[in-house]
């Protein structure tokens, strides 16, 4: 294969993999906590996730055993960047707030009926 078709190849998987993390992200971490982060966490560790797996399979490529040095180094490098997103979710999951508000026994019910017909 030529280089410019592999660079196309690395372009469309770089863009995959960013999409592919965002939506395991909101899957497995849940939409509600990734609404609580800043958006430069999401973004920041997503392209991240996607450089790695980008550079893992430049370097299974490149060389002529898929799994060797590099390719494992980058892997790790991808594995410790899931588990920085494990662990902001599970930040945000223990900091959220609640919506829950105490009971007030001065608050009124209204009813519904017509005049002249009994409940």
């Amino acid at each position: 294969m030529s280089p410019s078709w592999l660079r196309i190849a690395y372009v469309a998987v770089f863009l995959l993999a960013i999409v592919a993390g965002f939506t395991l992200w909101s899957e497995v971490g849940g939409q509600g906590h990734l609404d609580l982060m800043p958006w430069y966490w999401k973004l920041g560790v997503t392209i991240g996730l996607a450089w790695a797996t980008v550079r893992a399979t430049v370097s299974a490529v490149e060389r002529e055993n898929a799994w060797n040095i590099r390719t494992v180094a980058w892997t790790l490098g991808a594995l410790t960047l899931l588990g920085m997103m494990a662990a902001l979710t599970y930040y945000y999951h223990i900091h959220e707030g609640t919506d829950e508000t105490a009971p007030d026994d001065s608050s009124v019910t209204a009813a519904l009926f017509e005049p002249g017909k009994l409940l």
